[in-house]
């Protein structure tokens, strides 16, 4: 299991992405310029070899411009990275797994 906290930042566009976990819990989440949160998906450690996808959001100004579902393509390469499962709980994750079938190899 991963211990303490780190973040991960990769710019894209005014946007900036960013992933904190502190072993217990994390969040992949994009902040603007004046750093206010625009979106965020968190996910709870169940395990050493799997997460719990449990919350998404996306501010009403980026609703519908694919927002989510970068949120959803950075977990989902984290837990391949770290060669985890993802348990989907969040109804966002769930609906995504079930339509997108190139998700599969990593859904508990």
């Amino acid at each position: 299991m991963l211990h303490g906290v780190f973040f991960h930042k990769k710019e894209e566009k005014t946007v900036t992405m960013q992933h904190q976990d502190n072993g217990q819990k994390g969040e992949f989440f994009q902040l603007n310029a004046e750093g206010e949160r625009l979106a965020e998906m968190s996910y709870l450690w169940r395990d050493e070899h799997s997460i719990v996808a449990n919350h998404t959001w996306v501010d009403d100004s980026l609703r519908g411009q694919g927002v989510a579902r970068v949120l959803l393509d950075h977990l989902v390469e984290f837990a391949r990275e770290k060669h985890l499962k993802i348990i989907p709980t969040c109804s966002y994750v769930d609906v995504m797994f079930r339509r997108d079938k190139t998700l599969a190899d990593v859904q508990a």
